[in-house]
């Protein structure tokens, strides 16, 4: 039986290490939250879970609000720390670049891709578990997003995450033996 799982990357916010938790959507954000609410209600899901991160679960509310749901938070799906807050990167791209190629490195203070991803596969373990043969809508960040999928092939690569928008949805499709057996991009689409 397969669970059909649904990476909602969060809408746009306004950049801020100081308050990383805590950020919320802008406006523009807001808007496109909107459109991701008309997309899933579509889509006929079942549960709601986020990252505890606030511009995560703003991304799913709607859903979660026409669903008459609570959002399960699940701390599985925050994103990454590439390095300690107050650490700086002269060139922060450059470093993504760096962990994507070297999966077990880690910047002082950060997680590397490897960590990133078992934190995110066990997260989707755990929802595939508890919701088998279910629709369920995942609020999550980019960078644990593509790490997670990273597991199942590597074309979910760095260039796959410079690719990813602010909002993003991606369809996933797992089967009883935790393979991916189905993938398709729902945001943009016409």
């Amino acid at each position: 039986m397969n669970t059909e799982i649904y990476f909602v990357r969060h809408a746009h916010s306004d950049f801020s290490l100081e308050n990383e938790e805590t950020r919320g959507l802008s406006p523009k954000g807001w808007a496109d939250a909107q459109k991701v609410t008309e997309i899933m209600i579509k889509e006929n899901i079942e549960h709601i879970r986020s990252s505890s991160y606030v511009r995560a679960r703003q991304t799913v509310e709607g859903l979660a609000n026409y669903l008459d749901q609570e959002i399960e938070l699940d701390p599985s799906f925050v994103e990454r720390d590439l390095a300690s807050r107050d650490h700086h990167f002269d060139k922060p791209l450059e470093a993504m670049k760096y962990v994507f190629d070297h999966p077990t490195f880690t910047f002082p203070g950060g997680e590397s891709n490897q960590e990133v991803t078992e934190r995110g596969i066990s997260g989707l373990r755990n929802a595939v578990a508890k919701y088998r043969g279910k629709k369920v809508a995942i609020g999550i960040h980019g960078n644990i997003m593509t790490c997670t999928l990273s597991y199942f092939d590597k074309r979910f690569n760095f260039d796959f995450w410079m690719n990813t928008t602010k909002p993003d949805i991606y369809k996933i499709t797992i089967d009883d033996e935790f393979n991916l057996v189905g993938f398709e991009r729902l945001w943009g689409m016409k």
